[in-house]
């Protein structure tokens, strides 16, 4: 029994690591209609940008991960400027090039910059916490309630404030968004300075437990590609369900079964239940 408590408090680990990574990627499909493939690595560059923050100048660990966040809001608002602004009238493929385009750019902008090597996020809260005879670390639990904290926040903002509800509402309609005299522009590049935090407090999160290098934004792309997919392009919801499904499923089945099968498992999940629900959990208009 306290081996699956424990494997199960490992999953929702992983499933808060995915779920803000899919959740900025989920915001941005929305302004967008196409997965923003660079997402990923920009997760990668949060973790660099933490671990530096930390190692070089000696900075506190929540304050490198606030100026990790700061320095993501801006490269993510570059990005959307730079990248995706000027084809925002462009066919849906074009987009998905630009997209693959940003992400090899950035991984070999980080591979000359900082090497190839394996690095790890210093453990500031690595003590050991017995709760009914399991065994968990003070970063995991940290994970969680990090994770757990921000998702409040981001639906207090979607739902309960004027800048989330011209989110949402760009989301739904980006053409009649703008006839209503809603400023597109500065929504998409508020929704990029939002997705990237997202993606920045992941990895500054998990980097503690997990490694910093230039090819881990490649794996949770593809992971968190899956959960939107999982859970319904374009819902919140089902980002969040999908990680969760996602990150327990990882989790418990490299315990029952084998390791070597972890990352197969994302893809068999996504068999099973598109061929069960076709488009996902959660339909893209249920926020």
């Amino acid at each position: 029994m306290n081996l699956l408590i424990q494997q199960t408090v490992n999953g929702l680990t992983l499933g808060s690591i995915y779920c803000l990574v899919a959740l900025g990627l989920t915001l941005i499909y929305g302004i967008m209609e196409v997965p923003n493939f660079a997402h990923g690595h920009l997760y990668m560059v949060g973790g660099y940008v933490t671990f530096f923050m930390m190692t070089l100048y000696g900075l506190n660990y929540w304050v490198s991960a606030i100026i990790s966040g700061i320095v993501l809001a801006v490269l993510g608002i570059l990005l959307e400027r730079l990248v995706f602004n000027p084809m925002r009238n462009s066919p849906s493929s074009n987009k998905f090039i630009a997209a693959v385009g940003a992400m090899l750019f950035l991984e070999a902008s980080a591979r000359v910059l900082w090497g190839s090597d394996f690095r790890s996020i210093p453990a500031i809260y690595d003590n050991v916490v017995v709760m009914g005879g399991v065994r968990l670390t003070e970063q995991r639990l940290i994970i969680i309630a990090g994770a757990v904290i921000l998702m409040v926040a981001l639906y207090v903002f979607i739902k309960h404030t004027m800048i989330g509800s011209t989110i949402e509402a760009m989301a739904q309609n980006r053409d009649g968004a703008s006839l209503v005299g809603i400023d597109v522009n500065r929504v998409a590049m508020l929704t990029f300075a939002v997705a990237s935090i997202l993606a920045s407090a992941a990895a500054s999160l998990a980097g503690p437990i997990f490694l910093v290098y230039p090819g881990m934004g490649s794996l949770i792309i593809m992971k968190a590609f899956v959960i939107i997919v999982i859970g319904g392009m374009g819902s919140i919801p089902g980002a969040v369900l999908g990680s969760f499904i996602l990150g327990l499923t990882e989790s418990l089945g490299a315990t029952y079964l084998s390791s070597n099968y972890k990352d197969v498992v994302a893809f068999a999940i996504l068999v099973l239940i598109l061929s069960i629900k076709p488009s996902g959990l959660f339909a893209k208009g249920a926020r």
